[in-house]
């Protein structure tokens, strides 16, 4: 692999440590003033921290997402190229979490000594992750964001980082932080007056990316694949899950826009419920980035198909 190759002879680090430490690290001498009218060279590491990045940055940044438009994030790896534009970085945005597996490897070997990295999900009381049949373990469920509350620290941690980085534009990034803040706990709201009358608490997902939402709302997650959506299920598994949603009526079964719709339609059919797009937030074509999308619309959207199917 390109990554492999690009780092030599580093080797993986642990990723055990708890989710205690303060969130924003940097290197050694970290930029407190920037030029008057230059930008800061943001990274972030998938949509996202793109998104909350780009919200709380505004025109005080030039950010770039890592990830190409629509591809799924979970094992997505830097090129040697992505690795010569990050050393050019000002500030890293990631998720950590078990999200990134080659975050801590890679962030390691730069040598950017004035470079602010950010774990957006630092200090979150993390679920924690496993491993079906077939997958590697991961420490953590790194799916934080689906919380609103939990999107809302993610951001305020990343303003931290750009207020360490610019000192200059703190009032920017604090104001931003504050509108974006109240942004959060109106989703918030909406969410738990909505999950107050459903019907049903039962969710059948593509895989198990809900995590955060459900614990956040009182609902059940049931999930077709594991935490990383890039395995298939065996029939065994598919047994269950189709006996499942019969069982408890299940009327919806949901599937996601970068992850194959097929085994979805196939228990959807086994049980006579039709399919629905919950999105994760994982990645957005360019096209709906054209077209406004973003963090909000698409949590209301899945908050509109929840109403439908539970309800």
């Amino acid at each position: 692999m390109v990554l492999v190759l690009a780092l030599g002879s580093l080797t993986a680090c642990s990723s055990g440590s708890q989710n205690t430490q303060a969130p924003v690290q940097s290197g050694q001498s970290p930029a407190t003033e920037q030029t008057t009218g230059k930008k800061l060279k943001v990274y972030a590491s998938f949509y996202a921290m793109y998104d909350f990045a780009k919200k709380v940055g505004g025109d005080q940044i030039e950010v770039v997402n890592l990830v190409p438009a629509g591809t799924e994030p979970h094992d997505w790896e830097p090129a040697a190229a992505d690795l010569v534009n990050l050393e050019k970085a000002d500030v890293i945005v990631y998720n950590g979490a078990s999200m990134e597996g080659w975050a801590e490897k890679v962030l390691g070997s730069l040598q950017n000594k004035n470079l602010v990295t950010v774990e957006a999900s630092k200090g979150l009381d993390l679920m924690p992750g496993h491993a079906e049949e077939g997958e590697e373990a991961q420490q953590y469920d790194p799916h934080v964001w689906l919380s609103p509350e939990n999107a809302k620290k993610e951001m305020e941690n990343i303003k931290n980082a750009f207020v360490e980085a610019d000192k200059a534009h703190q009032d920017v990034y604090e104001s931003n932080y504050k509108k974006y803040a109240a942004k959060f706990d109106a989703l918030d709201s909406e969410y738990k007056t909505a999950a107050a009358s459903f019907k049903s608490k039962d969710i059948v997902v593509a895989h198990e990316a809900f995590g955060y939402l459900c614990k956040a709302y009182g609902l059940n997650q049931v999930a077709i694949e594991g935490l990383t959506a890039d395995s298939e299920p065996d029939p065994a598994r598919m047994s269950d899950i189709i006996k499942f949603a019969k069982e408890n009526q299940v009327k919806t079964i949901f599937f996601e826009e970068l992850v194959s719709p097929k085994v979805s339609e196939t228990i959807a059919k086994a049980v006579g419920a039709k399919t629905a797009t919950f999105n994760p937030l994982e990645g957005l074509t360019d096209g709906e980035q054209a077209q406004g999308i973003e963090y909000f619309s698409v949590m209301r959207d899945n908050l509109q198909v929840l109403k439908e199917a539970l309800n």
